[in-house]
């Protein structure tokens, strides 16, 4: 892309204050269908949020390798899981795409990106969270990929490229678990988690507070309980791209700081303001 094809595509999208970011603890698909305290605060976000000119997920969902982004009009509804009620496997979000978002994800980053006009589309990880804070489904939604051959490193810098999305109406959705290991889930604990979920959610939450991002991309090097949090990093690295778009002293608000079933942290936040 030449430099007037980008501004051409950049001028598609007007300048805007910085968007809020937003990090989602998106927990089971079920969230999709039901009515609970944690889908409660994704429909409060509605009047919280500005309206965005679209919206760029980070799911934990969609693992590639090389980093990807939908560019298709008409992205499909993906239900990526089993085991789960027909109501739910029959819910579509009929949000549009945007190729133009596309064109300026990949202009914008310094980063190589590829499209994805046909494979994918949006994933439980986007639509189970964007069907509450969107019903309507009128605002176009991207989804970015993770590259699973990266180090943490590599993802927090990368995602900083992305910044200047957020000066153009974009709002950036990060979506995943800081806590998440589901060969640990107790199904009968519907509400609460194990001891150690519980303190790894609050080593987690304060290093966010603090901005602290060399112990957030080091997080290996931490204490035992976080190790059992992210077994693997795929749930965990959403978090990390909305931490690399917080401007300096920006404020950050969490909500829905909750375990459930044990070892799952539906703990989320919004940085900037709402």
């Amino acid at each position: 892309m030449n430099f007037q094809e980008f501004k051409n595509i950049s001028d598609k999208f007007p300048h805007t204050l910085p968007m809020p970011v937003l990090f989602v603890g998106h927990g089971s698909p079920m969230n999709a269908i039901e009515e609970n305290s944690f889908t409660k605060e994704w429909s409060r976000l509605r009047f919280l949020l500005p309206k965005p000119n679209a919206i760029l997920c980070i799911s934990a969902h969609w693992l590639t390798r090389g980093t990807f982004v939908t560019a298709m009009e008409k992205p499909k509804t993906i239900h990526d899981f089993y085991g789960f009620p027909k109501a739910l496997e029959n819910v579509q979000y009929a949000a549009p795409g945007s190729p133009d978002l596309a064109d300026l994800v990949i202009g914008t980053s310094k980063t190589l990106i590829g499209k994805d006009e046909t494979e994918w589309g949006l994933d439980h990880g986007s639509w189970s969270v964007l069907k509450h804070i969107y019903p309507d489904a009128d605002v176009p939604v991207v989804e970015l990929s993770i590259d699973y051959t990266k180090d943490m490193q590599w993802h927090y810098d990368f995602a900083k490229e992305l910044s200047a999305l957020r000066k153009k109406g974009v709002l950036i959705v990060g979506s995943g678990n800081i806590v998440h290991n589901l060969d640990m889930v107790s199904w009968s604990m519907k509400n609460g988690g194990f001891d150690w979920a519980l303190e790894a959610n609050s080593i987690l939450m304060g290093l966010i507070k603090k901005n602290d991002a060399k112990a957030l991309v080091g997080y290996q090097k931490l204490d035992a309980s976080v190790q059992y949090a992210v077994p693997t990093p795929d749930h965990y690295i959403p978090m990390l791209y909305a931490m690399a778009l917080r401007n300096d002293n920006e404020n950050i608000a969490f909500f829905n700081d909750q375990t459930v079933m044990g070892s799952i942290a539906m703990t989320s936040f919004v940085l900037g303001s709402t």
